[in-house]
């Protein structure tokens, strides 16, 4: 019986505040991932945001390692540790904005194709922006071709309106429709060259 209500759970559509602009956003990048991983069967692959959480757990650890050296050794003593660490921790944040900024680049989701007999996998990239106050989403697939190594994208941009029905649900079909065009018109591109 547990297994049919964590299914129907899932079934259920997720309704969110259609005018909380972040919220819309995230909603509508969860549908793409899930066009791109269930309907395509790609295989997820998380390196991007492991990235971020290696640079994060430094930072923790590092300020941890400072807590515990303070309290062992009160702050007379502690000075000079506590300056490293501060230092520290600081150098990885910043290092930390440098790779959302140049490295993730509003990426939410890297899939990989794998294909029989190709010695490298494609990787498909998915990434989208919503500027504030704006109802422009604007969404980028890429395709990093395996084979050849070349790079492609597709891109869309529409009114989030588009893609949300008066209640605050993401209408799928319409998600699945539109990542779909753009899914195919990169493979037919690579069939042309």
């Amino acid at each position: 019986m547990a297994p049919k209500e964590s299914k129907d759970k899932d079934d259920k559509p997720v309704k969110i505040n259609k005018w909380d602009g972040s919220a819309v956003k995230n909603a509508i990048d969860d549908a793409v991932k899930e066009v791109l991983t269930k309907k395509f069967n790609y295989v997820e692959n998380f390196a991007l945001m492991d990235g971020r959480l290696i640079i994060c757990s430094i930072a923790v650890g590092f300020a941890m390692f400072a807590l515990l050296w303070d309290y062992l050794y009160p702050f007379p003593l502690s000075k000079n540790v506590l300056i490293c660490c501060v230092m520290v921790y600081f150098l990885m944040m910043t290092i930390l904005t440098l790779y959302t900024t140049y490295r993730e680049k509003g990426i939410f989701a890297v899939c990989i194709q794998k294909k029989d007999g190709q010695k490298k996998d494609s990787r498909w990239e998915a990434s989208s922006y919503l500027k504030k106050f704006d109802d422009k989403y604007k969404l980028v697939i890429t395709l990093k071709d395996g084979k050849t190594g070349s790079s492609r994208d597709a891109s869309l941009e529409k009114s989030v309106a588009n893609f949300v029905d008066v209640n605050g649900s993401v209408v799928h079909e319409i998600v699945e429709n539109e990542v779909t065009k753009l899914h195919n018109s990169l493979l037919s591109d690579r069939k042309e060259k």
